[in-house]
């Protein structure tokens, strides 16, 4: 009897299911975003660990996975339980995560995390003989255990697309076309290296028929960067080249240059920059201008309790290789945990005794001070307060697409965002704007609504509404937008707006435009897109197609 007992023991004993500690995911959720670092939903429950790579990306409900924007990279510098806390390494420009965005684990790291899933899962027997130098299965079974590799190395992602354009100008009549690529890549640890490359680009090379008219994609296009840089932590030196952010600086001007740094101590980098200026959608844009400038900066604290991050620096800048300004500038971010966070930052001119005979020292051109409190994932309070001196050069013809709206408020504003329904997300945004020499200060409003999955259609809606007066002039636009996906592979997107716009900065009164855009995934690889944009206005009125046809990596 007790033998059979034993018997079946030791049956019980190989057939249990001993309980998994790792549930193993790809994807996280953001549940915070702070500047410089984002909260996961995912901890060592999940297998993450510190050094891991994790790529955030934000889709519109419905949309294909592969139509995901990438918005950063962020490597994961502490790991609790169930979360965990990754700082931003590189983020696209204008990009910024927000709670609800996806964060998915690297290629490499989901590979090791897998393989070490796997061992786990080979330990899962009865030892039942003892050794005196060691245990084959154990010593087997490590073979298996992943080292700490270098979890980055050659790992690329992107993609590659060929267009063709088709421009027809109403007011002259005359058309043209344009043959040119796009590329979009993140290359981590090239060829064993510590460069890496990241960013987007989009060039032209033949166009034929008429003069060419500039058009709202190739400005928006243009606000995006493409950059190689040298990061090795086993290094005090950093650099980077390319359409890149300056990153202890990033309300800083794109550059088309680059930069230089060396960790001096251990909370501590100085460095210097170079380059010119060929964003459209910045405040003192010039494509004329070059740039050159040293800066240092400072960090402190830890990212679970309190933070801060400062950069202070100097540059001067020359237009068409004239002398324009020398300018100081000042960057200071301060967050606690994931409910409150405030960024400034300024520039101060020195004074040119050439224009303002007898006078030094320094003025104020520029300052933006914002301060974020979010007591829930489901509501977010923003309270701003911005100044610029004189007239900003922006392009306004962005004005439309949201990229100009922290100019359009000078002086204190306020706003918030809520997730009142988990398919309803709605903002707005109200200031007093006053500059000096107003005889009266002016109340700008801004508002937005999003419905995620119309009952019965499956469309998203997404409206928006903006009136402003700012120092450059005064207006308003509106514009609303209809998404729908088909399958996993088809989507249909389709916009419409106008813009009442008077000022110095334009010859346009009002303009009005017509977008839509289908994207086709042809299997896991290959894309299409085409679409069709109608602009009428006074200083800018054309028809545009186009075509896309790209490969994915």
């Amino acid at each position: 009897m007790r033998a059979i007992l034993l018997l079946l023991a030791s049956v019980a004993l190989l057939r249990a299911e001993i309980p998994e500690t790792v549930r193993q995911r790809k994807t996280f959720k953001v549940k915070q975003a702070i500047p410089g670092a984002v909260y996961l939903d995912g901890g060592t429950a999940h297998g993450l660990a510190e050094g891991m790579t994790v790529i955030v990306e934000r889709r519109a409900p419905g949309e294909a996975g592969m139509a995901a924007r990438r918005i950063c990279e962020a490597v994961i510098v502490s790991v609790a339980t169930q979360s965990s806390l990754a700082e931003i390494r590189s983020s696209e420009e204008g990009a910024v995560p927000q709670a609800g965005d996806a964060a998915v684990l690297s290629a490499q790291d989901e590979a090791a995390l897998s393989l070490a899933q796997s061992a786990r899962r080979r330990q899962r027997y009865a030892q039942v003989v003892s050794f005196t130098s060691g245990d084959p299965l154990e010593e087997e079974v490590r073979e298996y255990v992943p080292m700490a590799p270098p979890s980055e190395v050659g790992r690329m992602r992107g993609s590659v697309g060929f267009e063709y354009n088709l421009i027809q100008d109403r007011a002259s009549g005359v058309s043209s076309s344009q043959q040119g690529a796009s590329a979009r890549v993140d290359w981590t640890r090239i060829d064993g290296t510590y460069w890496r490359a990241s960013g987007y680009w989009r060039g032209r090379w033949n166009r034929r028929g008429g003069p060419r008219q500039q058009t709202l994609t190739d400005l928006i296009n243009r606000t995006y960067t493409m950059g190689l840089f040298y990061e090795n932590p086993r290094s005090k030196n950093q650099l980077g080249f390319g359409r890149i952010l300056l990153p202890w600086a990033s309300s800083l001007s794109t550059i088309d240059g680059g930069y230089y740094a060396r960790r001096l101590a251990k909370h501590v980098t100085a460095g210097v920059f170079a380059g010119s200026t060929p964003d459209p959608a910045q405040w003192n844009y010039d494509p004329n201008r070059q740039m050159l400038g040293v800066f240092t900066s400072f960090d402190q604290g830890s990212y679970e309790k309190v933070r801060w991050t400062g950069t202070v620096g100097a540059a001067a800048a020359r237009v068409h290789w004239r002398p324009e300004r020398n300018f100081l500038f000042v960057e200071n971010t301060l967050y606690a945990g994931e409910k409150f966070s405030v960024m400034h930052n300024m520039e101060a001119d020195l004074k040119n005794a050439r224009y303002l005979p007898g006078q030094h020292g320094a003025m104020l051109s520029r300052s933006f001070l914002t301060a974020r409190i979010q007591p829930s994932r489901r509501f977010s309070v923003d309270l701003n307060q911005n100044y610029f001196r004189g007239l900003p050069t922006f392009d306004s013809s962005l004005l439309g697409t949201g990229l100009l709206d922290k100019f359009l408020f000078q002086g204190f504003s306020g706003g918030f965002r809520a997730l009142p329904l988990e398919q309803l997300t709605i903002s707005a945004n109200w200031g007093r704007s006053s500059r000096e020499g107003d005889a009266k200060s002016s109340l700008n409003q801004m508002y937005s609504a999003g419905w995620k999955r119309l009952p019965y259609v499956g469309l998203r809606i997404d409206g928006r509404y903006t009136r402003f007066s700012s120092s450059f002039g005064s207006g308003s636009y509106e514009s609303i937008s209809l998404i729908r996906e088909l399958g996993d592979s088809l989507r249909l997107e389709l916009m419409g707006g106008q813009q009442m716009f008077g000022g110095a900065l334009t010859q346009q009164s009002r303009s009005r435009f017509l977008n839509g855009q289908v994207d086709w995934n042809l299997g896991p690889h290959y894309f299409l897109s085409a679409g069709w944009l109608s602009y009428r206005g006074a200083a800018q009125n054309y028809d545009q197609m186009f075509f896309t046809l790209g490969y994915r990596f």
